[in-house]
């Protein structure tokens, strides 16, 4: 475990980002290596299925993610005050909540499922394998919430490098599992979707023995899972609106790439290239924010305001230095990285995706705030802004797709998330800095 709230800032924030970094880019290696397996084993129709429902299989992936993220931030803030038995209980009611809503998500998504694909416009040829590789995700969701979960408890009491470890052997496994199920098996796309199923519910298991023989602070009793209206909805009213704005922000990539599937598999087969490309470049920023969401919610918990404000000062000034790197690194060499998705691919594949990336990457500097804000507003326990600032993300995306696609055609698509990243970098920027100062008002004397 790791104290935050002591120390030199950067000292404790870039040690425990690092695993985060890693952890990120092993992450994005599970969709990566499924895209590089299927394009360059399959083919382009292959690669344009599973990207044509990429945005779906993001919105199952961000939904366990940000519920479970915000019930962490309670866990967090208890250990924070040094509340163990606090600890606890918040980890079985975490557990509670994640099941709960773990089944209802996979419930919704089966019922939903070909209406979603039909609003989509996925072609009449990719969607078989579309409907099969999101259905098997969907499947496989409580092993995604049981990862996603263990993870964060264990990140909200500082350790972020147990969960790397299990996540680079689950990537390595998903790894060499869809070559099997591919090219030995046969089994095409839906083989793809099952190797990292398998991969995840791995990981999960992993957590779960190594807190039971080396957390003794997470070891729950039965009194710990008793039912308490009050702490459920404190758990609640962080997570929920955590997991409505990371699913409106998966809505706002959803409506992107339903505009993009109007033209043609070579130009879905170069977004989701790019987009891939993109997600992996920009994991230095996202790591930020989320260890500065474990570090605002520790001194939140211990009423650090000041030391808050230090910390973030530093981190946005690092996340920025992040930003113009991969910007640089982007523009200048993201056409190489491009061809390892596809064997041989067309002129206009390599176009599409070319310039994606060329019109996005001058906006990364607003991204890069985005995560550095948003997170330690959440960190801080106001769980409404961050949502708001999706919404704000979903009506700019989203206005940005629809309208600038017709008079641009895909350029309008390549502009839809640059804009809605400025708006909502501004309006995270703004609320901050107000509620920081309303919190230093209010805990006058706290340092």
């Amino acid at each position: 475990m790791k104290n935050m709230t002591e120390g030199e800032p950067l000292k404790l924030i870039i040690p425990f980002m690092v695993p985060l970094l890693i952890g990120n880019v092993f992450q994005q290696l599970y969709n990566i290596a499924d895209i590089i397996i299927v394009g360059r084993t399959i083919g382009v129709d292959a690669l344009a299925a599973v990207g044509a429902t990429a945005p779906l299989f993001m919105m199952l992936v961000v939904l366990t993610l940000g519920m479970s993220g915000g019930f962490s931030v309670v866990t967090g803030q208890r250990f924070g005050a040094g509340d163990l038995e606090g600890v606890r209980r918040s980890a079985a009611m975490t557990t509670m909540l994640c099941t709960i809503f773990v089944v209802i998500v996979m419930a919704l998504a089966v019922i939903f499922i070909d209406p979603a694909l039909a609003a989509m416009n996925i072609p009449d040829k990719l969607y078989a394998d579309a409907k099969a590789y999101v259905m098997i995700i969907v499947y496989g969701l409580i092993f995604m919430m049981a990862y996603n979960m263990l993870s964060n408890i264990l990140r909200s009491l500082g350790d972020s490098k147990t969960p790397l470890y299990f996540l680079i052997i689950a990537t390595l496994l998903n790894i060499v599992l869809a070559l099997v199920f591919i090219i030995n098996f046969g089994w095409g796309v839906p083989g793809s979707a099952l190797a990292l199923v398998i991969a995840q519910g791995v990981s999960g298991l992993l957590c779960i023995i190594y807190i039971a023989r080396k957390f003794p602070v997470l070891h729950l009793k039965l009194s710990d899972f008793k039912w308490d209206n009050r702490l459920a909805w404190e758990h609640i009213r962080m997570g929920m609106p955590m997991a409505v704005q990371f699913s409106v922000l998966g809505m706002g990539m959803i409506i992107i790439q339903a505009v993009c599937n109007r033209f043609g598999t070579e130009t879905i087969a170069g977004f989701t290239a790019a987009m891939r490309i993109e997600q992996l470049a920009l994991q230095p920023m996202i790591s930020f924010g989320l260890a500065m969401a474990v570090y605002t919610a520790q001194n939140f918990g211990a009423r650090k305001f000041a030391r808050i404000s230090r910390g973030v000062k530093k981190c946005s000034l690092l996340s920025i230095g992040f930003s113009v790197f991969a910007a640089v690194l982007m523009y200048f060499f993201g056409q190489e990285m491009i061809g390892v998705f596809l064997d041989n691919p067309s002129p206009k594949v390599m176009d599409e995706a070319k310039l994606y990336l060329h019109l996005s990457v001058p906006f990364y500097f607003f991204l890069s705030q985005i995560f550095i804000y948003r997170n330690s507003v959440q960190g801080m326990g106001i769980a409404m802004i961050p949502m708001i600032s999706g919404i704000v993300e979903l009506v700019l995306r989203t206005a940005a797709a629809l309208y600038l696609t017709v008079d641009y055609g895909y350029t309008g698509v390549c502009y839809a998330s640059p804009i809605a990243w400025v708006g909502s970098s501004i309006f995270l920027f703004a609320s901050y800095h107000y509620f920081l100062r309303l919190l230093a008002r209010k805990h006058v004397g706290l340092k």
